[in-house]
């Protein structure tokens, strides 16, 4: 029970700031945006008496039956959650909402970055507001080494043009071009920039006082490769360690203090699976 409140709550408050970002910068300062919400935008251009929500919600029922079938009942089940929420918090906040228009750019930058939170919070949680965020999960099953922010990208820019031509002002599409960037960068940094870990290689004619310190001291693995000098062809060791961004200066130090002349060089790593790191899951995005 406390794992499935956490996922629609974390889900709810996500599709809540999504909804918020709309009504308050995209809708307020006629900024397009990309989607299908932005899909919704062009139909209410030409049907005002209809809701952007109600667009939205109406025109994911198609996307989220492919889903279904492709993703799983999980998918569905909380998307459809997430969708429901979306579509009655962007209703419920325009009429409710008092929001004043500002600089078109300034509002592309915030509404974006609080988008971009929004989705990362229910990307997280392994929902999506429908529309082209299924449409992205489901090229991540076909390009899986692609960042989630990235491949929502490739569906939206269709969007962003019918958006140029409905409102006749090729400065709302553009807007929203700006915004869809700033959303798919703070998408990705919540979804992965959390995960702050880091890959040494180190080369020591010491390698075996660093690697019993390395085990003892930080309570890191250490691999013990094999390497060759290139230029003396001298036989090396190469030691391979993961661990936290947080203990990259202990790390150093312990180095440093136990030769001077070592060689490290520390890399950004990205999804380190195993122990004291994270667990494979298959419907990871």
């Amino acid at each position: 029970m406390k794992k499935f409140l956490r996922i629609y709550g974390i889900t709810f408050a996500g599709s809540l700031l999504f909804s918020l970002a709309f009504s308050a910068f995209f809708e307020t300062n006629q900024v397009g945006m990309a989607g299908m919400t932005g899909l919704g935008q062009v139909i209410n251009v030409f049907l005002p008496q209809i809701s952007v929500g109600v667009i939205v919600f109406v025109l994911n029922v198609p996307i989220f039956l492919v889903g279904w079938k492709l993703l799983g009942f999980h998918l569905l089940a909380s998307s459809l959650f997430s969708m429901f929420v979306t579509s009655a918090a962007m209703d419920a906040f325009t009429r409710l909402g008092n929001f004043s228009a500002m600089d078109p750019m300034l509002a592309s930058l915030c509404g974006g970055a609080l988008m971009g939170l929004g989705l990362g919070m229910v990307f997280s949680q392994g929902a999506t507001t429908g529309g082209t965020d299924i449409i992205g999960r489901l090229l991540k099953l076909k390009f899986p080494w692609l960042p989630l922010g990235k491949l929502v990208l490739v569906p939206d820019l269709a969007a962003l043009v019918l958006v140029a031509v409905a409102f006749g002002r090729l400065e709302a599409a553009l807007y929203g071009a700006v915004a869809m960037f700033v959303s798919s960068q703070v998408t990705d940094t919540v979804l992965y920039g959390l995960d702050s870990s880091k890959v040494a290689y180190i080369i020591s004619d010491k390698w075996q006082e660093i690697t019993r310190t390395l085990m003892d001291r930080q309570g890191r693995g250490v691999t013990i490769l094999q390497g060759e000098g290139g230029y003396t062809g001298d036989e090396k060791r190469v030691l391979l360690v993961a661990f936290k961004q947080r203990e990259i200066v202990d790390i150093k130090r312990q180095v440093h203090e136990l030769d001077q002349g070592a060689f490290l060089i520390v890399c950004d790593a990205r999804d380190v699976l195993g122990e004291g790191f994270g667990k494979y899951r298959q419907d990871e995005i």
